[in-house]
């Protein structure tokens, strides 16, 4: 390798570094704000504790040069004890780049079992991947003297050794952590009924997809050595994805009547998974049929999981990474050019493919079960109920919340023009008043649409209401909200955004104050909102103690 691959090595390493920043803006995007702050200290730790363990035990058990039988390194801590020595032997940038590959086998796990594990379970099955689990089957790869890399197994940038063991990983802790709560639950016939969790933030999920894909450059390509082979790479690199994402698409487009946004998200990753094993070894055409196929295997494994397996897993960890991750190691013996199936080289390769993934599968797997088996029944694996529903941003961190200070209070407003309804002669509105609210205070709460607040707040400023409490809210009515699909799974409740305003009377009449509401946000759609009417015993304004009508001074 020419110095100046040498240094694009290492930019790449620094490319795939940057892809934990893209793996925590999706894993937190596709979940739930109350649990934010968890899933990118996560992320933080999946790296932090993996250095040390790849430093300690993981770099000698991969990349030895005492390698046993082709099966595992013997272990050394050099990099410590003779960092010279280290360095000159050309160690340095080894280490630095499989260490960030590491970290990532590592995170892919923190997706699947979001929102309901112990950190401090984390921490453990992290460091264990890190020391462990990876080292050793990687070692199988892409060690010289590996097994798999004896007979010929291809597998450039680890569609096996990367992304199937932690997608594999991630699906056995999704079953030992099991669902969230309020994704089955059983009809009154036992019947197990789906509900879509949403997502708290698609854009950081969008986010977080694009980082990835920026960075999935120096994945895959980091290890070319010609300026040949790394413009090959970032070829395959770029269809894949694509083809990934519009066959997704047009996939879900044809089956909900929609494209599904978050499942097109998905399947640009999809693609990528897909093409990491042969990116090298395939040409366009080979790389355009693994994205088609990946876009739409991704969509058909969510919904597998879902709705017949009924395993939670909020990003889709094991549709991306594992589903095709197998796929996409498989699909080398198919269509590499040299000695793929579809190009001529008979069976050979792709057996070779097969045993090589299988392998790798079922030792992920024992290894796995064993670790999480023992956790779940040491430390713990899952949170409490009241934990997990408060969120583990509150019960795992002491975080009142990931976005304290950040999330608007208040709709936005223009107030250089005064928006106000015209209420000359406007009549009371026909409604009850209850014996409490008659003659002292009443308190109307108000659910309307943002885009109708400033009409609304400057109509009531018209007929002498001069105090209101105003609030973001999320909540449907009877209509349930707009009907939707999420991730293949269609949404029983839509939750919608509203604003809630809340005003207490006492010399404004209650039913002039609703009629002006009413004439305000009236547009004759569904969703115009509601006006709840309800009586006040009494008030009291803290900073003088005043009760009554004097501390409401809305006169």
């Amino acid at each position: 390798m020419g110095f100046e691959f040498a240094i694009w090595f290492l930019i790449g390493a620094a490319l795939v570094f940057f892809m934990q920043c893209g793996f925590a803006m999706v894993e937190s995007g596709f979940t739930r704000a109350k649990s934010a702050g968890n899933i990118i200290m996560k992320n933080l730790m999946d790296f932090c504790i993996g250095t040390p363990m790849f430093v300690l035990l993981g770099f000698g058990l991969m990349l030895s040069e005492d390698y046993v039988m082709g099966v595992i390194g013997v272990p050394n801590i050099g990099i410590l004890t003779d960092f010279s020595g280290f360095a000159e032997a050309g160690n340095t940038s080894n280490f630095v780049f499989n260490l960030v590959f590491c970290a990532t086998a590592a995170t892919i796990v923190s997706g699947a079992m979001a929102e309901r594990t112990k950190f401090s379970a984390y921490c453990l099955y992290s460091a264990i991947i890190s020391a462990v689990v990876y080292p050793i089957e990687a070692g199988w790869v892409w060690n010289s003297q590996g097994w798999l890399c004896q007979i010929g197994f291809t597998d450039f940038a680890g569609s096996a050794a990367i992304h199937t063991v932690g997608g594999i990983s991630a699906l056995i802790g999704a079953i030992f952590v099991g669902p969230r709560i309020g994704k089955f639950t059983k009809d009154k016939n036992g019947k197990t009924v789906v509900h879509a969790i949403h997502g708290h933030s698609l854009t950081l999920g969008a986010l977080g997809v694009f980082i990835l894909w920026f960075g999935w450059y120096g994945f895959n390509g980091a290890a070319c050595t010609t300026i040949e082979s790394l413009s090959s790479v970032f070829v395959t690199t770029t269809i894949a994805p694509a083809m990934a994402t519009v066959a997704c698409m047009i996939f879900t487009w044809l089956r909900n009547g929609k494209p599904d946004v978050s499942m097109c998200l998905n399947a640009s990753l999809a693609g990528l998974v897909a093409i990491t094993a042969g990116c090298a070894n395939v040409d366009a055409l080979g790389s355009v049929i693994i994205g088609i196929v990946s876009g739409i295997l991704v969509d058909l494994v969510v919904n597998l999981l879902d709705n017949v397996l009924h395993i939670d897993d909020p990003v889709g960890a094991v549709a991306v990474h594992m589903a095709n991750g197998i796929w996409g190691t498989i699909a080398v013996g198919l269509f590499d050019y040299n000695d793929g199936l579809f190009y001529g080289g008979g069976l050979h390769h792709l057996g070779i493919q097969c045993l090589g993934i299988f392998t790798i599968a079922i030792y992920t797997a024992v290894l796995m079960t064993i670790v999480f088996f023992i956790i779940k029944h040491t430390v713990g694996l899952r949170v409490s109920a009241e934990e997990e529903i408060i969120g583990l941003d509150v019960s795992e961190h002491g975080l009142s919340s990931a976005y304290a200070d950040f999330v608007p209070t208040i709709p936005n407003y223009i107030e250089e023009e005064n928006n106000a309804v015209d209420v000359t002669g406007l009549k009371p509105a026909d409604i009850e008043v209850g014996k409490n609210a008659s003659g002292k205070y009443t308190n109307i709460s108000i659910i309307c649409n943002e885009e109708r607040f400033g009409v609304l707040k400057d109509t009531l400023a018209a007929i002498g209401v001069t105090g209101m409490t105003v609030a973001n809210v999320m909540g449907c009515g009877i209509e349930k909200g707009k009907s939707g699909i999420y991730r293949g799974v269609k949404t029983s409740m839509n939750l919608i955004p509203k604003v809630k305003v809340d005003i207490v009377v006492s010399t404004v009449d209650p039913k002039l104050v609703v009629a002006a509401a009413r004439k305000a946000l009236y547009t004759g759609g569904l969703g115009d909102g509601k006006i709840f009417v309800s009586g006040v015993e009494d008030v009291m304004r803290v900073r003088t103690g005043a009760t009554g009508k004097v501390a409401l001074n809305d006169e």
